[in-house]
């Protein structure tokens, strides 16, 4: 048995070296999907975090009346903090307001002479609240317009935020729905190169199939090699992929982090080697086996 198994691994060898110019053509075919789904499982890691980040910066606001007592915006506080959609919810007061601004523009002479000519503080208090995800702030803004508070709401500021909010929830479907398209249409182009370049070599093979046959040689004695070979080509499309997008990961690291601060490429990638090692192999292993069996199963008859 194990030397059966090691004629088969041989002679798989000698056909992938013997037909080198369609196996290197193929493993490159293989390389490019991998890379591809690589490709797409950064890339969605890297969105993930922008998408966290921008998300930290959206929210909207309800503004309450000038009249609202404290007392009735806190309860409004706690009442808004219950909903599920709800991450966080900050109180800001019409004096907390009103220092920020002057923080914020103090060095606008302009804005600052305007705001003395009001005289009295225009500002009003606030709830600044923010929601896990991009798509439940239209929940929060339904529940804000028919709460038992909205007597002494004076804004909610949802629907001129909404275009960005939309925006945004857009786009990450968008670059998911993208990557998935386009992995899928590699994986088919692979598919279809591995399994031409099967039936290659077993037409280039037909004169020893004859005399394997004639000799009493078992069925997977002859369909082991084209197997193997599928294997190898995966093998090999998977190592140059691994070591490519290490030595990509490591060169655009610190240009990334220029972009995306605190987000390292080079580290998320060295975190999740091998996760992303078994999605090569899967990938690239899987590629070769089921379209050296495909290709076997229509043109190898033993």
């Amino acid at each position: 048995m194990l030397t059966a198994l090691k004629r088969i691994f041989r002679s798989s060898w000698l056909s992938f070296r013997r037909n080198s110019g369609s196996s290197l053509a193929t493993v490159f075919v293989v390389v490019m999907t991998i890379f591809a789904i690589t490709f797409l499982f950064l890339f969605r890691g890297t969105t993930q975090f922008l998408i966290s980040t921008l998300q930290e910066k959206v929210d909207i606001s309800v503004y309450f009346k000038t009249e609202a007592p404290e007392e009735e915006i806190l309860k409004a506080k706690t009442e808004i903090s219950e909903i599920p959609e709800v991450r966080d919810v900050e109180y800001i007061s019409r004096q907390q307001a009103l220092e920020r601004f002057v923080q914020r523009h103090k060095e606008d002479p302009l804005l600052m002479e305007s705001l003395k000519e009001v005289g009295e503080n225009p500002f009003l208090a606030s709830l600044n609240i923010k929601a896990w995800q991009a798509s439940q702030y239209e929940q929060v803004a339904n529940f804000l317009e028919n709460s038992s508070f909205k007597d002494i709401v004076k804004k909610i500021d949802y629907y001129q935020r909404k275009p960005v909010i939309e925006r945004l929830f857009s786009i990450t479907s968008i670059m998911n729905k993208a990557g998935i398209v386009i992995s899928a249409i590699l994986v088919t182009i692979s598919f279809l190169v591995v399994f031409n370049t099967i039936r290659l070599a077993i037409y280039n093979s037909r004169e020893e199939i004859k005399i394997q046959r004639l000799v009493g040689a078992s069925n997977w004695f002859i369909r082991g090699p084209f197997l193997i070979q599928g294997i190898i080509t995966g093998f090999f499309a998977t190592t140059i992929t691994i070591l490519l997008f290490m030595l990509l990961c490591w060169v655009f690291s610190p240009k990334l982090e220029t972009i995306l601060t605190d987000f390292n490429i080079f580290s998320f990638f060295l975190s999740n080697f091998w996760i992303l090692l078994l999605i090569q192999l899967l990938a690239g292993i899987g590629i070769g086996t089921v379209s050296s069996l495909i290709a076997m199963r229509r043109y190898l008859k033993v």
